[in-house]
């Protein structure tokens, strides 16, 4: 059997509209038939007791009832009334509702069809829908006074049922045209209308506009990278999965404004659009992200940006455990060059005999780098720091400086040595970055007391001009002419660091930069 298929949406817009369009009009057209019947009913009743009391109020009406034979008298009275007001009967009746006059003559003399007593014993007005000899009608029923006051008889007048419909039914005519106007104006904007939503959904059915939600929430919730859009007024208008998390983003991110987001400074001016550019590092809570702020047109007209993130935290520290190893490399690579030069020295003296100078000269050379190297070991007493500082040493000699470590550095065991190893690596690293190619002196002091570790590195360098005094510790910065992503993230994740453990970090020039910084110990912390 054939497969009927689903219309389409514009036809189910435009059907849906339809109905809604019919029953409108249509209950319209109802309720304004029925008003006007009752304002017809309405109408009708109070000119039939209008014609009713004229009639009864007439003397010559009055005067009749004395006559031995009344109807002689009343019959043309009552059919003159009935042309002059187009009612569809009037009839006259005595106290006994005996009629004496009746369009239909041959019900003269004969008792009324429907009850009058109530008009004839209060002596009241009335008015409703009775049904008589002539069918159903609205009446109007006035009593007949005598010169004493006394009833002596009423007057009914009618109008047929038949007549307010046909009157009704005179009204329709406009109320049908109105009806087909709206009907047509309603099926021209349903079509409009479904016309406009179907060019807006680009021509795709409701199945498949629901295909494509659960394709988009699949693809933005397991992809690893975070996605996040942002609206022309910079409210957030979509975060997948992996943006909530990298950001710490609580579920209902999705509406609130960038200001209302507990965002650093730099993550905001990044995913804000005022620090532009490609691949932005940020530091964000530990992590170390990339940052790409990109526009969204749709069909030509600018929607808004969508913000992608990469965590290079675990890339950063792989990379910076590789410069560490690298930096070794270095290390043992100057200490093999100076190993070969004092050898290569060594035997010259040897083959010119000179035996003496050459004991000499070698107990002088052992004894300066183990006098170097206890200097470091009795004021760093932490192997781990001792070793990061003799490493620093020997590439700072591969590079034309020299590194001298203060005399009142003092520094016990670490408990957790990395913080630390993290802080003044990367300070040594800049103040020897400071003196490429100068050949300038680097000096490190590190002290510990009840506080936690106090650390500080002057270069005799040229300093650092004082409007980039706090610039130099945010993510990305760098002096450098030319550097990698990786660059200028040190001094930030120095910063970090000790923001983290509740300390400082500051800078200030004093014959070359001066970085001073403070890594409270775990229980002043706590």
């Amino acid at each position: 059997m054939r497969r009927v298929s689903n219309p389409s949406l514009g036809t189910q817009l435009f059907v849906l509209q339809m109905v809604i369009v019919l029953l409108a009009v249509g209950g319209t057209a109802t309720v304004w038939a029925q008003h006007t019947r009752r304002q017809l009913d309405d109408q009708y009743r109070q000119r039939a007791l209008a014609i009713a009391q004229s009639v009864a109020g007439l003397p010559e009406v009055r005067e009749a009832f004395k006559f031995p034979k009344p109807e002689v008298l009343l019959q043309p009275i009552a059919a003159g009334v009935q042309r002059a007001t187009g009612a569809d009967y009037v009839v006259i009746a005595n106290r006994d509702q005996i009629r004496y006059a009746h369009p239909n003559t041959a019900l003269i003399g004969q008792r009324l069809s429907t009850d009058g007593s109530e008009v004839l014993e209060t002596g009241q007005t009335w008015t409703g829908f009775q049904t008589g000899t002539l069918g159903r009608s609205v009446r109007g029923k006035a009593p007949i006074f005598d010169e004493a006051g006394q009833v002596i008889g009423l007057t009914s007048v009618g109008v047929l049922e038949q007549t307010v419909a046909d009157q009704l039914g005179s009204a329709l005519p406009p109320l049908i045209w109105t009806v087909l106007a709206v009907l047509v104006a309603g099926s021209l904007a349903a079509a409009l209308i479904a016309q406009r939503v179907r060019r807006q959904t680009f021509g795709l059915e409701p199945r498949e506009i629901a295909a494509l939600l659960e394709q988009r929430e699949g693809v933005l919730h397991g992809v690893k990278e975070g996605v996040l859009a942002l609206d022309l007024t910079g409210r957030v208008t979509l975060a997948n999965d992996a943006a909530r998390e990298l950001l710490d983003l609580s579920a209902d991110a999705v509406g609130q404004d960038l200001a209302e987001m507990p965002l650093s400074g730099r993550v905001r001016d990044v995913l804000g659009g005022d620090d532009p550019g490609e691949d932005r590092i940020v530091l964000h809570q530990g992590r170390v992200l990339v940052l790409n702020r990109t526009p969204v047109s749709v069909r030509g007209q600018h929607r808004g940006w969508v913000v992608t993130f990469r965590d290079r935290t675990e890339l950063v520290r792989l990379s910076r455990e590789l410069d560490d190893a690298s930096t070794t490399t270095d290390a043992l690579r100057a200490q093999a060059h100076e190993f070969a030069n004092r050898m290569h020295t060594v035997v010259g003296l040897l083959e010119l005999g000179e035996h003496e100078t050459a004991v000499r000269y070698i107990t002088q050379t052992t004894e300066a780098y183990s006098q170097f190297a206890q200097g470091i070991r009795e004021r760093v007493a932490d192997p781990t720091l001792a070793a990061l500082l003799l490493a620093k040493s020997a590439e700072a000699a591969e590079r034309g400086a020299s590194l001298v470590v203060a005399e009142e550095s003092r520094v016990d065991d670490l408990e957790d040595p990395r913080d630390a190893v993290l802080v003044v690596g990367n300070l040594v690293a800049n103040a020897i970055d400071a003196l490429e190619g100068t050949g300038g002196v680097v000096e490190v002091l590190v002290r510990t007391d009840d506080a936690g570790l106090h650390v500080r590195v002057r270069d005799s360098g040229p300093g650092i001009t004082p409007d980039l005094a706090e610039e130099v510790f945010r993510e990305g910065f760098t002096t450098k002419i030319a550097h990698s992503g990786a660059r200028g993230l040190g001094l930030a994740l120095t910063r970090q660091t000790c923001l983290r453990r509740g300390g400082w970090v500051r800078l200030h020039n004093a014959d070359g930069a001066v970085f001073t910084a403070l890594l409270p110990a775990a229980e002043v912390r706590r």
